[in-house]
């Protein structure tokens, strides 16, 4: 049964290391809320810091009963830390924002207002960004072209933390690995109205950054396997079965070209010909296991599905005669509906 929500918004903040900066953020995110005006609730999320960042949240909590602290056991990264901010917000709209004050909350009321337009999802654009520009800004810009090319999403800024969600969609949503950027992908999957909004990027005074250039190359992985999970997913012989095809194809064709040079004119094929009879040989044997690779995931894909009872959509409003509505019912959709 789901929990009984009292909040109207939830403001999901995962934190690693930020005693310096956390009764700062604190404060401002409640001054914010609270001229807002509408029931509100904040979920900090402690992703196994090392410093006082918990006894902080502690205090926190122990004065302010809108205050929500979940403490992981250990480091699991941005991405987990968010999904168990989100699995704790009760707010029908959720906002997420990182905890080191690059995000201003003064901007929080402007990603409410576009969420109330419509859109299913609201998603920050650091236009001026105060990063260095070859370790950050450089990376980021190729990761950001190449997720907008790949996924279909016509936004700027994938990475960025701040974002507003409506519930419905983070519900039919699961996250792993480093998935978190690429959530507008996930969204827009199903169907989502996507909004993007420019926010400011403010420099970074207390702590360090936990990220670097090496994660760019951890991006462009992930990059792949959101594109074949968000194509094919619930139909890998259509990936398997072109590329297995194509190998069996030029292998056969190599195969025919060395026989005909062989039975029609003489040659010594593996005298003249030996690496590309082995090269034919190789294709066909590759194509072949691409086939059989494509299969499995067909029969693994449909027996998930069937022994889940999941469905394979995701559907937003079902209106009968005699006017009931079921809103948002239909598939959870983790990395490629494999959540």
């Amino acid at each position: 049964m789901e929990k009984q929500r009292t909040a109207r918004y939830s403001i999901v903040i995962p934190l690693f290391n930020e005693e310096e900066n956390l009764r700062l953020l604190y404060m401002k995110v409640v001054e914010i809320m609270d001229a807002m005006g509408g029931t509100y609730q904040v979920v900090f999320v402690d992703d196994g810091s090392s410093d006082r960042t918990c006894d902080l949240l502690r205090e926190i909590c122990a004065n302010d009963s809108r205050v929500t602290a979940v403490r992981l056991r250990r480091n699991f990264g941005q991405t987990t830390a968010l999904q168990a901010g989100f699995d704790n917000a009760e707010g029908e709209v959720i906002i997420s924002l990182d905890g080191d004050l690059q995000h201003d909350p003064a901007e929080i009321p402007h990603f409410i207002s576009k969420i109330n337009e419509g859109y299913d999802l609201v998603s920050g654009w650091r236009v001026k960004r105060m990063d260095t520009w070859l370790t950050r800004r450089l990376p980021s810009r190729i990761a950001n072209w190449l997720m907008a090319k790949l996924s279909g999403v016509d936004i700027h800024d994938f990475g960025t933390t701040f974002k507003a969600y409506r519930r419905e969609i983070l519900q039919h949503m699961r996250l792993y690995g480093d998935h978190h950027r690429f959530i507008p992908a996930l969204a827009s999957s199903f169907g989502a109205r996507i909004a993007e909004i420019p926010i400011k990027n403010i420099p970074r005074t207390n702590g360090k950054s936990n990220y670097g250039l090496s994660r760019t190359i951890r991006v462009i992985i992930d990059l792949i396997s959101i594109k074949f999970l968000l194509e094919y997913s619930t139909r890998p012989l259509q990936f398997f079965g072109l590329v297995g095809f194509a190998s069996t194809g030029l292998g056969t064709l190599i195969g025919f070209f060395l026989a005909f040079k062989k039975l029609f004119l003489g040659q010594p094929i593996m005298l003249q010909h030996g690496p590309l009879l082995f090269l034919a040989v190789l294709l066909i044997l590759s194509g072949i296991q691409l086939l059989s690779v494509g299969l499995v995931g067909e029969m693994v894909t449909r027996t998930y599905f069937e022994s889940q009872q999941k469905a394979t959509y995701a559907v937003q409003e079902i209106i009968s005669r005699g006017g009931h509505e079921q809103k948002n019912e239909g598939a959870r959709i983790g990395v490629g509906s494999y959540g």
